[in-house]
């Protein structure tokens, strides 16, 4: 049994990711800023008031979490997103994503790094919005650069942690129908975290830091 910590797990993605490590029988402790019915209802442990883009909430996660020796999955899950066109730059909300989407999952891992050790494994979720290659489209400036810097900052780690046998996952979860699609997503959530899953499992030393689809494919930078 895998001991692992999910962040944003109220809702979307990170909800699905507790159902599907319950699932199979790890033990899961669900971060996020308030619970929902859905994730109160799984009867996993829970721990509320984490906002993930303010440094005394992460800082709280290490005391919070006294009690884990180990954490053989982080899974940095919490993020938002904005639609920003050059017509229309919000630069408080190019901010606020860059803290959620990008600091956020750096803090996070910051704070919880002692408790990583040979074999644990970090997801980094982010988005094929964050490649440079793949960007056809142009707009949503903050989600694009959040999620860029993000992969960025993602590989980092992979070389940084490698020598404490730490592997690093860049994760892109596909068009889901969730609360921040808008629920216009071409996948439900269920399929995506499948998939992500799979990738997840087949994570090694050797493949650490690359950036997968939830298809398993390998995507551009």
């Amino acid at each position: 049994m895998s001991t692992v910590v999910i962040t944003g797990a109220n809702r979307g993605i990170g909800l699905e990711y507790c159902k599907q490590f319950l699932k199979r029988g790890d033990s899961v402790i669900a971060l996020c800023r308030d619970s929902s019915k859905e994730l109160s209802a799984l009867g996993c442990r829970i721990e509320e008031g984490i906002d993930v883009s303010i440094d005394a909430c992460v800082t709280n996660i290490i005391e919070r979490l006294s009690d884990i020796s180990k954490i053989d999955v982080l899974v940095n899950n919490a993020g938002l997103l904005t639609d920003e066109t050059i017509e229309d730059l919000d630069y408080d909300a190019i901010r606020k994503q860059f803290e959620i989407n990008t600091l956020g999952p750096l803090r996070v891992t910051d704070a919880l790094k002692d408790k990583l050790g040979a074999g644990s494994k970090i997801v980094m979720m982010t988005s094929r919005m964050g490649s440079v290659t793949d960007n056809t489209s142009g707009s949503r400036y903050g989600y694009r650069i959040s999620k860029a810097a993000l992969n960025i900052a993602s590989v980092s780690l992979s070389h940084d942690l490698k020598s404490q046998g730490v592997a690093v996952a860049i994760l892109h979860p596909g068009y889901v129908r969730t609360e921040m699609t808008g629920m216009g997503g071409l996948i439900n959530p269920e399929e995506s975290v499948h998939g992500l899953m799979q990738v997840i499992d087949a994570l090694t030393l050797e493949n650490s830091g690359t950036f997968w689809h939830s298809n398993g494919e390998v995507l551009p930078w």
